[in-house]
């Protein structure tokens, strides 16, 4: 469960940066710099989450988008159409573009949450 704690972390620290730092006025962001920042850190909390419910022991070397969604999609539909959001939102559209809608990021930063809970639940159902 400590990886349960780490991804929220990862997420609180998100929404820090948003607020402290990326400076929203009429709903949209105007920093990039930070709004990339917090894409990427919120991001990477969700891929935390993830590897703690999907972590294959053997396999060091890093995963590929298309791998958690092969494995997210043996598990639960839903929760990979969610994954698909956040790999969209957080990682493409914040991390790279610097998108500045405030209702996108919002929904990005729900659907990792989302995606962090439902984690922690099967995680509590391993034995």
């Amino acid at each position: 469960m400590n990886s349960i704690l780490e991804a929220r972390r990862y997420i609180e620290n998100a929404k820090i940066i948003l607020s402290d730092k990326a400076r929203k006025d009429e709903g949209y962001y105007q920093d990039k710099k930070y709004i990339k920042m917090a894409g990427h850190t919120a991001y990477a909390g969700v891929l935390v989450a993830l590897d703690a419910l999907l972590s294959d022991k053997k396999k060091k070397t890093r995963k590929s988008v298309e791998w958690y969604q092969k494995e997210l999609s043996n598990l639960d539909k839903k929760i990979t159409r969610s994954f698909s959001d956040v790999y969209e939102i957080l990682h493409l559209s914040m991390s790279y573009d610097g998108i500045q809608n405030a209702k996108v990021i919002a929904i990005g930063m729900q659907e990792a949450e989302k995606i962090i809970n439902w984690s922690e639940q099967r995680l509590e159902k391993v034995p």
